[in-house]
């Protein structure tokens, strides 16, 4: 997909720009769109000397140049204001309740960069500016698109997150009393000492947290299996599968409204992880993926530091806030930080809430978890698909439901795949074979609006076809048959659909100056023909404040949580995330992280195989029969 795409599609989450930058990201401390200066970058213009011929014509020249490039801030200057303009009110528009105005704004914004004819990747405060504006962007504005449509589960508070701002006094019989009863094995070093101990006890006799833990020991079970091979093969110590505990209670799809955080993991929108993040899908949310990420950064935590509770504080806190509290005290060790106060208080927390919550998971019976069934683990075929489809003739094609498919992939943010960029999609196990031998019957650019339905008892062609949205006219010629032949139960049909009809969400948008039939369909995902064939358009050419309607495709999100971590930056490492999802049978593809992938998907491809209705209609295929 284009930089736009990834841009566009996120545009309300620039909404939560300001929440983002006020918490300080250690790596990122861009200012805010417009805040840089003409002068700040204007060239000095420096006097003309005297001297012969050859030595006075290079002033006037540098003359000249000072003088075009000043010309140029000044141009430079001006697209930012207008831009940094329509962003502030995009973000009024939000807060006063009128998305679909604030949409407008953060797109116009975007589209006065990229329409400006500068080049955003020579110019360094373009390319700042715009970075900011790419970086904003995080899941929650898919939230908020998303509202109502019910796919995303309900998301419960991570059980760690009810333990805020408590303190415990020292109870030195109840660490005595803690240790000679627990079980405390385990290839993580544990400790119970009174701040360890003071959590257990609170924990112990909170009914909260124990229907939290309780809960999340059971959703554990979807990706134990999966999680601890991440964290074998990465030689990072097997419990530390708790720490999901604290940051989302195994849940894949929370995010933290405040900090951007998003995932199983909570890992930042911004680091770079090797997770890949556009306006179709957040590998954040992807429960493999994120977990290979979380191993591999957490290793690299150890490496840094030597010591498993510094790797913790630093996935707290970040890698670099904790080697300068090393540095200036001296002691590269959690407890002695703990006692010098030299960590802030989350930090100082967060070690002992999680070793706490591994030693209960470790002693079940003795916390009321032994009685619990974990849930089963989620299997499912992959496959590759670097083209669009629709969730929707995911399901049709594999015999499942919408709401299966959806759930087993929590990474994607919309209805479709992505259509030129390659994405892994999980099927139901077994489904594989299936999958691709149905697909083989709709042309690659028709799979994201089509149908496939296989008949049942008493269905007809017109019952179908008015079910579907479709014409019974466009059924007969897509599948090779006579209108008066009829159906008979099993028949598999191809059941050609319009992306209005497919269940996307229709809206108006006014053609603005610069605007074509082009910029609008990448703006909203859709095909230039689309949109003539909605607009009942018979030129490409369309004039400023013309109406179009435009059927933009449904969004799915995370739910949105909000931790007491609120204020958490990451710094993150590069690492590779490529893997087989459990029970494939084709391995994924490797994916940039989330910048570089947005650049290379500006030069997206156009050559796509197509077959045309016209030549569907001269088709000589034969109805099918279910094969499943």
């Amino acid at each position: 997909m284009t930089l736009r795409d990834l841009v566009r599609t996120s545009a309300l989450a620039v909404m939560c720009a300001p929440l983002v930058l006020l918490t300080g990201c250690p790596q990122e401390d861009a200012a805010a769109p417009g805040n840089v200066p003409v002068q700040a970058t204007a060239p000095t213009i420096t006097p003309p000397t005297s001297g012969d011929a050859a030595t006075t014509s290079q002033p006037a020249q540098s003359t000249e140049q000072s003088v075009d490039s000043s010309a140029h801030a000044f141009k430079v200057q001006q697209l930012i204001n207008s831009a940094d303009a329509a962003y502030r009110s995009g973000v009024d528009n939000y807060r006063a309740g009128r998305l679909d105005a604030a949409r407008l704004d953060f797109d116009s914004a975007v589209d006065l960069m990229l329409t400006s004819g500068m080049n955003l990747k020579t110019d360094p405060q373009l390319a700042d500016e715009f970075d900011h504006l790419l970086n904003a962007v995080n899941s929650l504005e898919m939230a908020a698109l998303k509202q109502g449509n019910g796919f995303s589960p309900k998301i419960e508070e991570a059980p760690l997150d009810t333990a805020e701002d408590l303190t415990f006094p020292a109870d030195p019989e109840l660490t005595a009393k803690l240790k000679a009863e627990l079980q405390i094995s385990s290839d993580l070093p544990l400790v119970i000492n009174d701040q360890v101990a003071g959590y257990i006890g609170y924990f112990a006799n909170s009914p909260s947290f124990h229907a939290h833990m309780l809960r999340s020991m059971e959703r554990a079970g979807k990706y134990k299996t999966m999680i601890l091979k991440a964290l074998a093969d990465n030689g990072v110590p097997q419990d530390l599968i708790y720490l999901a505990v604290a940051e989302s209670g195994f849940q894949p799809q929370v995010l933290n409204a405040k900090s951007g955080a998003g995932g199983m993991w909570q890992f930042m929108p911004t680091g770079a992880y090797g997770l890949a993040r556009n306006g179709y899908f957040d590998e954040r949310f992807d429960p493999e993926k994120s977990s290979i990420a979380y191993a591999k950064y957490m290793k690299t935590l150890y490496n840094q530091f030597g010591d498993w509770y510094l790797a913790m504080a630093a996935y707290d806190w970040g890698p670099g806030n904790v080697q300068r509290a090393v540095q200036r005290t001296g002691y590269a060790d959690f407890w002695e930080l703990y006692r010098r106060n030299s960590l802030p208080k989350e930090t100082r927390d967060y070690v002992p809430k999680i070793l706490a919550a591994v030693i209960m998971a470790k002693n079940p019976e003795k916390y009321g978890l032994d009685k619990m069934v974990p849930d089963a683990p989620v299997v499912s075929d992959t496959v590759s698909v670097d083209y669009a489809i629709d969730l929707r003739l995911v399901a049709d094609v594999t015999d499942s439901s919408l709401t299966e498919i959806v759930a087993l992939n929590p990474s994607l943010l919309r209805m479709t795949t992505p259509h030129d960029t390659s994405f892994d999609l999980h099927i139901p196990v077994g489904t594989h074979d299936v999958f691709t031998e149905r697909l083989k019957e709709i042309p690659e650019d028709k799979r994201s609006s089509w149908r496939f339905h296989v008949v049942r008892p008493g269905e007809t062609l017109d019952g179908i076809a008015t079910t579907l949205h479709a014409h019974a006219s466009d059924i007969v010629a897509a599948n090779g048959v006579a209108l008066n032949d009829g159906v008979d139960t099993g028949d598999e049909l191809v059941i050609p659909v319009t992306t209005a009809a497919a269940g996307a969400r229709p809206q108006r948008y006014a053609m603005r100056r610069g605007d074509t039939l082009v910029t609008v369909a990448d703006r909203f995902g859709v095909s230039v023909e689309d949109l003539r064939r909605w607009n009942h358009l018979s030129s490409k050419a369309v004039h400023p404040g013309t109406s179009l309607a435009v059927v933009e495709p449904v969004k799915l999100a995370p739910g949105t949580h909000v931790h007491g971590r609120g204020t958490r930056k990451r710094s993150g490492v590069h690492s590779a995330s490529t893997s087989v999802h459990q029970g494939s049978t084709h391995s994924t593809s490797t994916h940039k992280n989330s910048k570089s992938g947005t650049s290379s998907a500006s030069t997206k491809a156009t050559s796509k195989k197509s077959s045309s209705e016209a030549e569907l209609s001269s088709a000589t295929k034969m109805k099918k029969k279910a094969t499943r």
